[in-house]
């Protein structure tokens, strides 16, 4: 799971970037609200953490150009104000949740953990493909009910791909989804590892299609 966190502390998004890492989430960080939007339109997010007070313009702008433009990704807005009025216009702005500072972290992953679960996973952390659980929390993969062993890079491929189970993922996206630290994957090494998961799972009806020009389609096979 990609989390964008907008905000102006860095010592908080250093913290945060430890622990929401130390969960099995990838965390990027904009310290402004402008190049939010720039990171949103070049990358695919899971998530957005979006504090108020940035230091070119308010969140509530942000969550306003969010929202107009038809960007429905699930918003925490983390922030210091915490009158009723605030929260209340945050909501109606579009936020699904708001939390106000200080604030404990393991309520924050509470609350991302339940957001993803209600966007994304319905009322479990399961991806469910034929025979193929992959489940969000634990990350475990199960295939036919029996323990699959991936390495992380293909466990990320493999979300991925899950997230978006019956559509093309482009290749250039999973790529910045899975970089590290800034240090992206080749192509040859998202073919790579798509190529491993591919031989393992296709036993299973569990296809990884190659769309060519475009990216890779997941999807379960009757035959």
């Amino acid at each position: 799971m990609n989390i964008l966190l907008v905000e102006d502390d860095a010592v908080l998004a250093d913290g945060l970037s430890h622990t929401l890492g130390n969960g099995g989430y990838l965390l990027s960080w904009a310290n402004t609200a402008n190049y939010a939007q720039q990171l949103i339109d070049a990358q695919d997010f899971d998530l957005i953490i979006l504090d108020l007070g940035l230091p070119d313009k308010d969140g509530l702008e942000l969550l306003r150009w969010l929202r107009q433009h038809k960007i429905a990704l699930p918003i925490i807005i983390l922030t210091a104000r915490d009158g009723i009025n605030d929260r209340i216009d945050g909501i109606e702005q579009g936020a699904d949740d708001y939390l106000t500072k200080p604030f404990e972290l393991r309520e924050l992953e509470a609350r991302i953990n339940a957001l993803i679960r209600r966007c994304y996973g319905g009322f479990n952390n399961d991806l469910v493909v034929g025979k193929l659980t992959l489940d969000t929390q634990q990350h475990l993969v199960k295939v036919d009910n029996e323990p699959l062993q991936l390495s992380a890079r293909e466990y990320g491929v493999l979300e991925i791909l899950l997230l978006q189970a019956g559509k093309v993922v482009a290749k250039e996206r999973m790529a910045q989804r899975l970089a590290i630290d800034g240090e992206g994957l080749t192509d040859n090494a998202i073919e790579i590892y798509v190529h491993r998961l591919r031989k393992r799972l296709e036993p299973y009806g569990i296809v990884i299609r190659t769309v060519r020009g475009l990216g890779y389609l997941l999807e379960h096979s009757d035959g």
